[in-house]
């Protein structure tokens, strides 16, 4: 009875950490962006309100950057990649490519063929504060974000933009 025990809680154990190791591969984009990459500048417009069944966020619009594909006669899916350069105070993106820039910070974003996902589209955080930034949004504010060496990108704040 004992060993039977023993056997069930090491297959509990196991199950756990696998679950563990599931989330761990599941923000790890996120977190790696967060606590390795480079703090960038881009600039940032309101897209959409606060849903009240989604909770309080702030849906970002990047105007220098091509989220949307227009244009091609046949859009790119799956991974693609968003070169970034300098352009005053804040950075702008190139074109979408399908190969992984050489050098300087990029996004790494994933496409349904229209629209690109790249880790950066909403913010969460309190209702009064979700309030607050898409206040500034209107007014004018940049998103601040953390880019690490393999393009992901994770969006650290929204703050005014500097006259």
């Amino acid at each position: 009875m004992t060993g039977l025990l023993g056997s069930r809680r090491l297959r509990v154990a196991a199950a756990c950490l696998v679950h563990l190791g599931l989330v761990g591969l599941a923000v790890a984009p996120q977190l790696s962006a967060r606590l390795t990459g480079e703090e960038l500048r881009l600039a940032v417009a309101p897209l959409d309100p606060i849903d009240p069944f989604r909770g309080a966020y702030v849906v970002l619009d990047y105007p220098d950057l091509p989220l949307q594909q227009t244009g091609r006669a046949r859009p790119l899916e799956g991974t693609v990649f968003v070169p970034l350069a300098p352009a005053g105070e804040v950075w702008e993106g190139g074109a979408l490519t399908t190969r992984e820039p050489s050098a300087g910070p990029y996004l790494r974003c994933d496409t349904d063929g229209w629209q690109l996902r790249c880790g950066i589209e909403s913010l969460f955080a309190a209702q009064d504060e979700a309030l607050r930034i898409e206040q500034q949004l209107v007014t004018g504010a940049v998103a601040v974000v953390r880019v690490d060496d393999n393009g992901n990108a994770a969006v650290v704040r929204v703050e005014a933009a500097r006259p």
